[in-house]
């Protein structure tokens, strides 16, 4: 049966995806994610407890919470949406926990002015053992596109012998064959180092680790003895070097954030926000919005760090300068400002620098500095700025000549 209707669907897109490219159009996915993605995702604090009702009061939440408003999108369903494919190999929905369908699920999401997102894996299963997508890639794209899909994560868990850059390249055609802009976000794990080929292949996003847990620091395997997860400050080390192959449209991914979700302070997550602003990672909230204290509401709707972040240039930052625990990251920006993160690792409160030559200033420069957590000027300096820092905190400035 599954046969009967697979082949000649793989044969139209494929068709349709030849078409395109001999027109010499761009394809749907030409221009989607220009700055980093952001939105919410359930994985990190809902898991496979996932529900149509959750996932409407998610997205009503990304509104009032003043989310929306500070660009977030994306609303994400991770794993365990699915429960197996019918005679004709089309994905079943839970319909216990999905009563209305994805369609209309997608409907409610787009009527609140937010994006939709799913998830699915390119091995057999998906890591909580659903269907995954192995050879029904073209017959989901179309699936999802129906849905009103607007963000793919994939992953790869049950890939077994599968080349990683021709799975991904196969899911990115499916895509781009059914017309709909749809981004799509590589979830590797970095295994194949993604960052050297996955723009190629037309990834707009992809995992350059392991996942990331809700702590400071450590690194450890899951209970089977498979790879990974890593706290926040184990994954910022594994970004060092990756900062060129990031830009617009195609982004290196450290995780999705863990700011919220009581592994951390409120200092280590404030932290968290700035490093991932530096780097210009996607923005995908994995808490509660329904019930964020203030001062995590405060940390995810930041508009200055946010617009680090989102920074049209599309640089990613990187580490200048290191001394023990304590470093200095620094993003340049469109209009040739710097902004700066200085990051005490410690246990203790420690004074740190970021010299202008290693901004890329000269050090006869003048320049204005703004605390972008105080949000106020610090006025201008010549040729450095220092500040106090406390244990796992962050001072965030910006620097303008």
């Amino acid at each position: 049966m599954k046969t009967r209707y697979f082949l000649p669907v793989i044969f139209l897109m494929t068709l349709f995806v030849l078409a395109s490219a001999a027109q010499g159009g761009p394809a749907p996915s030409a221009n989607l994610a220009l700055t980093p993605p952001m939105g919410w995702n359930s994985w990190n604090k809902f898991q496979c407890n996932v529900s149509e009702d959750m996932i409407r009061g998610m997205a009503d939440a990304v509104v009032k919470s003043g989310m929306k408003d500070a660009g977030y999108v994306y609303v994400n369903i991770d794993d365990c949406w699915q429960v197996s494919r019918d005679q004709k190999g089309d994905i079943v929905v839970d319909a216990q926990r999905f009563p209305h369908g994805m369609k209309a699920l997608g409907d409610y999401i787009h009527s609140l002015g937010l994006k939709f997102g799913v998830y699915s894996d390119a091995g057999s299963k998906t890591c909580a053992g659903r269907p995954g997508g192995l050879g029904h890639e073209y017959q989901d794209a179309i699936q999802y596109a129906a849905w009103g899909v607007d963000y793919l994560k994939y992953d790869w868990c049950h890939a077994s012998t599968q080349d990683a850059k021709a799975s991904y390249a196969n899911m990115r055609a499916a895509l781009d064959a059914t017309g709909r802009p749809i981004v799509l976000s590589i979830c590797e794990w970095g295994t194949a180092k993604p960052w050297l080929w996955g723009k190629e292949v037309g990834g707009n996003l992809w995992r350059t680790t392991g996942d990331i847990s809700d702590r400071w620091a450590g690194h450890q395997k899951w209970p089977d003895g498979s790879c990974c997860s890593d706290g926040m400050i184990s994954i910022l080390d594994q970004q060092v070097g990756l900062q060129s192959y990031a830009g617009p449209g195609h982004w290196n991914d450290p995780d999705m954030l863990e700011v919220g979700n009581g592994g951390m302070s409120d200092t280590e997550y404030r932290s968290h926000f700035s490093l991932w602003a530096i780097l210009a990672a996607p923005l995908i909230a994995g808490n509660d919005l329904r019930s964020m204290s203030p001062a995590i509401h405060d940390i995810l709707t930041n508009k200055e760090v946010i617009s680090v972040d989102q920074d049209p240039l599309g640089r990613e930052g990187e580490r200048v300068a290191k001394n023990g625990e304590l470093e200095v990251w620094a993003k340049q920006m469109k209009d040739g400002s710097r902004a700066v993160v200085l990051l005490n690792r410690g246990a203790d409160e420690q004074e740190v620098t970021a010299t202008w030559t290693d901004l890329g200033y000269p050090a006869s420069l003048n320049a204005s500095i703004r605390d972008l957590w105080e949000h106020k000027d610090l006025g201008k300096v010549t040729g450095k700025f220092s500040a106090r820092v406390a244990s796992h905190a962050v001072v965030m400035v910006s620097v303008k000549p």
